[in-house]
């Protein structure tokens, strides 16, 4: 019993946050106003707590390349196997069948359910994922479809399998590292600009040096990070709406399928093949069924101008990513 109290209280924060939407409580975009303080404040907490309060060992580095893989491997695939689908179909698929949701539903659930100790595991994890989520992602996607992402793709550019060919190659070399400049300063932006990315790059280089944090900073942070969860659940509620017609059904149902397809696939390789302790790869388990990423959402609405789409994606992976892991909380003794 004591297994399933957690998830179903989350749960209920997820269909709070959607009344408190559905009501009027809460406008269409509030959500930003709720991404922002925990993408900048609770989620950071949270990661500089975990580090402190829990041992870490080099080990752990393979679980943050076992997190890269699984964030790059999707993408590749479901390109190679989409070649005749519509790009705004092929488009929705790459950004939304790849990627974990860690800092803002993997982590508050699995603590809940494995304990504290388990939050060091899913921020290793989320080290290689989120190199995929904060820019790689949308950078692999558009380059492999011929996207241009400074303006939504429109219907008749969403009905193509490419985009548009690309420009005649450029041949004057300073013109080359003059675009090849920019395109890195962009990509570079989505990471320097994610307070929680950085955050994980400062645990990573205080793990590789043996550094520690005083604990007076853990005790400084804990109401953040215990806000960390309640907050991460009512957005994916604020987020969450309901499908209108067969139009909006059938990508969706793609996307949960392709992501349960690799969630087997990767749990499987997980407690295989990584080289760490059983709880750790239970850990990894769970992260599997994490739903799709914040970015996600944020790229989905840039590529193809289509928000709800990508909040019901997230709301949807996030309610069977709950069920999910419950599950494998029963099933797996580790």
């Amino acid at each position: 019993m004591e297994k399933i109290i957690d998830p179903v209280v989350f749960l209920c924060i997820i269909l709070l946050g959607y009344a408190f939407k559905r009501i009027g409580w809460c406008k269409t975009d509030d959500y930003r106003i709720m991404q922002k303080i925990v993408f900048n404040l609770l989620l950071p907490a949270a990661v500089v707590n975990s580090f402190i309060s829990n041992e870490h060992d080099m080990s752990l580095l393979w679980v943050a390349l076992f997190g890269f893989l699984a964030a790059l491997i999707p993408i590749l695939v479901i390109y190679a196997c989409t070649g005749k689908t519509p790009l705004g179909n092929r488009a929705y698929y790459m950004l939304n069948g790849s990627g974990f949701n860690i800092g803002c539903f993997a982590l508050p659930v699995v603590q809940a359910l494995m304990g504290p100790s388990a939050a060091v595991a899913l921020v290793m994890f989320d080290i290689g994922n989120s190199v995929m989520m904060s820019a790689g992602m949308n950078a692999v996607t558009t380059q492999l479809l011929r996207i241009d992402d400074t303006h939504p793709l429109s219907p008749e550019e969403q009905a193509k399998p490419l985009g548009p060919k690309p420009p005649r190659k450029i041949l004057d070399k300073d013109a080359k590292r003059l675009q090849r400049r920019a395109n890195l300063r962009r990509i570079a932006r989505n990471f320097y600009s994610s307070a929680a990315f950085m955050t994980y790059m400062l645990m990573l280089v205080l793990m590789v040096t043996h550094l520690s944090i005083p604990p007076v900073v853990g005790h400084i942070l804990q109401p953040l990070s215990n806000a960390n969860a309640f907050c991460a659940m009512f957005m994916v509620g604020m987020l969450m709406d309901l499908p209108n017609g067969m139009k909006e059904i059938k990508p969706l149902a793609t996307v949960i399928a392709w992501r349960w397809a690799f969630a087997f696939i990767l749990s499987a390789a997980a407690w295989f093949l990584l080289p760490v302790d059983p709880w750790v790869r239970k850990a990894v388990i769970f992260v599997c069924f994490a739903p799709v990423g914040v970015f996600s959402t944020l790229f989905t609405d840039r590529v193809l101008g289509n928000a709800k789409l990508a909040g019901l994606c997230l709301a949807s992976t996030g309610v069977l990513g709950l069920i999910a892991m419950t599950v494998a909380n029963i099933v797996i003794s580790a």
